[in-house]
């Protein structure tokens, strides 16, 4: 593939090598290329050659970036917050996600094509709002940009990069969602139906309810998280968001038993179709996606089933106490959504059944 970079010059060596130089801009200086165009970080040592500097063959994030610039204070704080995750102050996931939104930030053009990575650390709150404004037809995606935007200039106000919290009074779009929809007891039949017992599609869908786990946590349950309570068998786990409580409850036969039906001497309760434990939740959700697509419900998602499960208990009577050790709850307000909304409809009926002697 012939490249057409402005100022790249590639050169045959008389020993057969080939190497890259580029030209500086407004400079007549030609910076030498470490890497091939066929290395994942070629283009970041052009633009820095681009820009006067000769990056190492093997340097950091930061050191790939131009010290100033969006890109480099983007590349420092993902490396702060890898440090907090190993520190286990920060949870993986935030880091994942963050780095996704902050990489398509620093990706993202301006009218003249120049990439925003490129410009000066120093964003205009006018343009932050721009970038909300502009991924309005996904507001939870608009709203997670805002929330990395505004944490990523927290931290460089805190350190001192900036004088100010330049992101401060940007905020996040409302949201009219009230989340993933519950699965209803006419969804899980209908699951169950095409996933039957003893397959690994159906005893996901038995842990998840049996649990209200997350899929953060679900992938790593295994035998080497039961316990023996009073010659009961119980679960136990840490859930991996941060703030939430161990879980201690119960294995109520219908989980045991699907347990069980597999393989007990598996490392993990789920496993791959390889017969490896699944590496992330990710890796997890799609293939629970795989499954629900296969039941023709699609349109649903494992946290459907917390919710779902929490509605069941609550309806059952289950107070808010009880519920919050079950989801690992820290805050009661999050598990009373579920007695509420139970509590309302309770009161409903009660209601109504004294209209029933009306005379009309």
């Amino acid at each position: 593939m012939k490249l057409k970079l402005p100022g790249l010059w590639k050169e045959k060596l008389p020993s057969g090598n080939v190497r890259y130089r580029v030209l500086a801009e407004g400079k007549r200086k030609k910076i030498r290329l470490h890497v091939a165009p066929d290395h994942p970080q070629f283009l970041e040592h052009y633009h820095a050659a681009r820009a006067g500097i000769q990056l190492p063959p093997e340097s950091t994030a930061v050191e790939r970036t131009i010290k100033g610039s969006l890109d480099w204070l983007v590349a420092r704080y993902l490396e702060h917050l890898s440090e907090m995750v190993d520190n286990g102050q920060a949870s993986n996931l935030t880091l994942m996600q963050r780095r996704s939104l902050l990489k398509e930030l620093t990706a993202m053009t301006a009218e003249n094509g120049d990439r925003f990575g490129s410009f000066t650390l120093h964003m205009p709150q006018s343009q932050m709002i721009r970038i909300r404004n502009s991924m309005m037809a996904t507001p939870g995606k608009a709203a997670n940009m805002v929330k990395a935007i505004r944490a990523l200039y927290r931290w460089a106000f805190e350190i001192g990069l900036t004088e100010h919290h330049l992101a401060r009074d940007v905020s996040a779009p409302r949201l009219n969602s009230t989340g993933a929809t519950p699965w209803t007891v006419a969804d899980l039949q209908q699951y169950r139906k095409v996933h039957l017992p003893g397959t690994p599609a159906h005893l996901c869908l038995t842990l998840f309810m049996f649990t209200a786990c997350r899929i953060s946590d679900a992938y790593r349950l295994g035998p080497g998280n039961e316990i023996e309570i009073q010659g009961q068998t119980w679960i136990g786990w840490q859930p991996k968001k941060k703030g939430s409580a161990f879980v201690e409850i119960p294995m109520l036969p219908p989980l045991y038993k699907a347990t069980r039906a597999i393989n007990a001497d598996n490392e993990a309760y789920l496993m791959t179709e390889y017969g490896k434990p699944f590496r992330s939740a990710e890796g997890l959700r799609n293939r629970f996606k795989k499954w629900c697509e296969e039941a023709g419900l699609g349109h649903l998602s494992s946290h459907g089933i917390r919710k779902a499960a929490g509605t069941l208990l609550a309806e059952e009577g289950c107070t808010t106490y009880e519920i919050m050790s079950i989801h690992g709850h820290s805050e009661a307000k999050t598990s009373e959504i579920y007695t509420r909304a139970a509590n309302r409809k309770k009161l409903a009926q009660s209601a109504m059944s004294k209209l029933t002697s009306m005379d009309w």
